[in-house]
């Protein structure tokens, strides 16, 4: 132990007790499931100054950023009503949706939310119902985010590049790439080498800072497994035949396809401030600004944990059970006695990519013809556009007025927010804010989004190991799994945790399944880490 650490003091109460490494989704679901089933008392410790991890509300100036962008849909029932639970859809929106009970939109189905048990006056903690509305830039014009087959698209492309499109696509399906191992393969498979050129490769590796042929077909298994030409096909089809407006696929249709979708007010952070605050209210702890530095193992189980505070002075924590959501590298890295030297350089080898958002405060926007706040809904209702321009580092932009307006304390100003996939070693990342601010704004104007004199503010956030990627040792994370899975006492969760790129529900998901264990007495953690690897958890049922 280090000189300057210090005992902690053992909880008052004889109730076990459970150390949750990392406040982020799946750490305050797991905390929250033990205070509602189980005796044992939860104490989360968070490294960062604010819960949520990659799901939280960034605070600027009364404004507010969410990071990634969070739409809160799920397959799964249990995290929907568990949402809702925490945060229920605010009465107010009955006017907006006057049939109930209130549908929210997923393609062509609908999931009907019950007024009577998810619904609120608060205000403040409550959900809205939002629609989605995400296009890409593709030379200077807009195209449906994902692809659709309709007038826009066809007018955009033209008819040439149309027929090339679905040329390619036919010879993708008489003839495809076999055996399919990198993502390059997967996609062309799926929508033909020419959309793969227009649409997937630039931008996938603007966003993975490596090439799709050096991605394996996994990553796409995850996360776009289903969507096709034929499945956007059907969907055209059925919009024409049936004129469906509305209704909301919660279960056998792609996520990819969402329309419309629950959200916080005040985004995504919103849900797990309130969680936190909850969590406290139960009797459980939840501390910022706390890292965990060491994991202490003797035999098949963890002993204790030591936890750095800012001041850098470092405490010992004992207790029966440990969750950790942490990056899989730090926590190998961080474990003592050190792990076989296998599971060191599989864990040391493992990719990360880091995510950086530049927010500006506007007065307009500069396209088609000027867009000021209030006339968004009608000239930019995107939640969010894909940059595919290959001239620009910008990855995608956020309109944070169309996800809440309440993300904007200037119901004049237009909030929006401007994403780049970086590395920490990359120059941009090291760039002074002022430096990185000024650099986003020349992007901006250059893509003709706005005029330099426009911005009324601007602020820097860095989020590292945003995205787990699947390259380098992760072929090899197996032996991982199988080291972490051999202590009995502990339970890897959530997105870093287990090194896959979990959507939001995934990651509450494994918390939950992992508090049914311990509860059952099921000492397997199989289960755990099958979350979005099992057929019933993908993106296509």
């Amino acid at each position: 132990m280090p000189a300057s650490s210090k005992p902690h003091p053992k909880p008052t109460k004889k109730s076990p007790r459970a150390i949750i490494i990392g406040g982020g989704p799946a750490g305050l679901t797991a905390a929250y499931e033990l205070l509602e089933r189980s005796d044992i008392s939860p104490t989360v410790f968070e490294a960062g100054d604010n819960v949520g991890g990659i799901s939280r509300t960034f605070h600027y100036k009364g404004n507010h950023i969410d990071l990634g962008g969070h739409r809160f849909f799920s397959k799964s029932d249990r995290v929907m009503d568990w949402w809702l639970k925490i945060l229920p859809i605010h009465s107010g929106e009955a006017t907006l949706f006057p049939d109930t009970p209130v549908e929210i939109t997923y393609q062509n189905q609908s999931r009907k939310v019950d007024p009577a048990t998810t619904r609120t006056d608060d205000s403040e903690n409550c959900m809205l119902v939002r629609s989605r509305v995400s296009r890409i830039l593709f030379r200077g014009k807009l195209f449906d985010y994902p692809l659709s087959f309709n007038f826009t698209t066809i007018s955009n492309l033209g008819f040439f590049n149309t027929a090339l499109a679905g040329l390619s696509y036919i010879r993708a399906r008489l003839f495809p790439l076999r055996p399919e191992k990198t993502l390059e393969q997967f996609v062309i498979n799926r929508f033909g080498r020419y959309l793969y050129g227009s649409f997937f490769r630039d931008y996938t590796h603007k966003v993975w800072g490596v090439p799709c042929t050096e991605i394996p077909a996994d990553w796409g298994a995850q996360r776009i497994k289903g969507v096709s030409i034929s499945g956007l096909l059907k969907h055209a089809l059925k919009k024409m035949v049936a004129g469906i407006d509305s209704s909301y696929a919660q279960k056998s249709t792609e996520t990819s396809l969402i329309e419309r979708f629950l959200y916080p007010k005040y985004g995504p952070g919103h849900m797990w401030e309130r969680v936190s605050e909850i969590i406290r209210e139960k009797g459980g702890e939840v501390e910022i600004n706390k890292s965990v530095v060491a994991v202490e193992t003797a035999g098949n189980r963890i002993i204790a944990v030591q936890v750095a505070d800012d001041s850098g002075e470092t405490t010992r924590i004992e207790a029966e059970w440990f969750f950790s959501t942490m990056p899989i590298k730090d926590l190998i890295a961080g474990m003592t006695p050190s792990p076989p030297s296998n599971v060191r350089e599989v864990a040391d080898g493992l990719p990360y990519r880091d995510f950086l958002t530049v927010g500006l405060l506007l007065d307009h926007l500069s396209l088609r013809g000027g867009i000021s706040a209030d006339q968004l809904k009608e000239k930019l209702p995107d939640n969010w556009i894909y940059i595919q321009e290959p001239d620009v580092e910008v990855g995608r932009l956020q309109v944070f007025n169309n996800w809440s307006p309440y993300l904007v304390s200037d119901p004049g100003a237009i909030w929006i927010g401007l994403e780049y996939f970086l590395n920490e070693t990359d120059k941009m990342w090291n760039d002074a804010d002022k430096d990185i601010i000024a650099f986003a704004i020349g992007e901006m104007e250059k893509l003709g989004f706005l005029v330099p004199q426009d911005v009324r503010d601007g602020v820097v956030i860095r989020q590292k190991k945003a995205y787990p990627a699947y390259f380098g040792s992760y072929k090899q994370i197996g032996e991982v799994q199988a080291y972490l899975s051999g202590f009995e006492n502990f339970f890897a969760l959530g997105r870093n945790g287990q090194h896959r790129y979990n959507n939001q529900d995934h990651s509450m998901l494994t918390a939950m399944i992992a508090i049914d264990n311990i509860l059952a007495g099921n000492a397997d953690k199989e289960n755990v880490w099958n979350v979005n690897a099992e057929e019933d958890y993908h993106e296509e049922k």
